[in-house]
């Protein structure tokens, strides 16, 4: 059984908060800049980031083993943070929290994560046998890494780096 508990990583962008928040809050784009998730689109009518909208995401292990959750926004603040969580019976409840800073008309993305409910010991179980995902924090981390670095080249004017 591994320990989850929270996360962080930060970058600096050159672009304004409003313009990364539409990158980050648009998760219909977000395979472009994760490295873990292939697909997301919004469910039950939603067309775009508010308080209680859901999405479907489609996450994809580096063994190849996929899965679908469907998160919910809890915060959807304009240039400011975009936040939502995801549950799953055996694997808790996983809050993920892009937070955006005005640095003189650039912008400080933060990226994080905080378990609110533990994953069991069957997720665990799931997740590693089964998934085959290994060390979740050390790969949660490189995730964040890599998509901040992809966020931050498409905000730039740059495209995200293919996969």
């Amino acid at each position: 059984m591994q320990l989850l508990d929270r996360d962080e990583v930060s970058t600096l962008v050159d672009a304004p908060p409003d313009q990364v928040y539409a990158l980050i809050a648009d998760v219909t784009r977000t395979p472009e800049f994760s490295p873990e998730i292939r697909s997301c689109r919004w469910l039950d009518g939603a067309t775009g980031p508010a308080v209680g909208a859901r999405f479907e995401a489609v996450n994809v292990t580096a063994a190849g083993r996929s899965w679908k959750n469907r998160p919910v926004v809890r915060v959807a603040d304009p240039g400011r943070e975009f936040t939502f969580a995801r549950t799953e019976p055996m694997a808790g409840t996983v809050v993920w929290r892009y937070r955006l800073e005005d640095d003189g008309g650039r912008t400080r993305v933060l990226e994080s994560y905080e378990v609110e409910r533990p994953v069991t010991r069957v997720g665990w179980f799931v997740i590693e046998r089964i998934f085959r995902a290994g060390n979740r924090r050390t790969e949660l981390r490189r995730g964040m890494e890599t998509t901040l670095a992809r966020l931050k080249a498409a905000a730039e004017g740059g495209t995200a780096t293919s996969r």
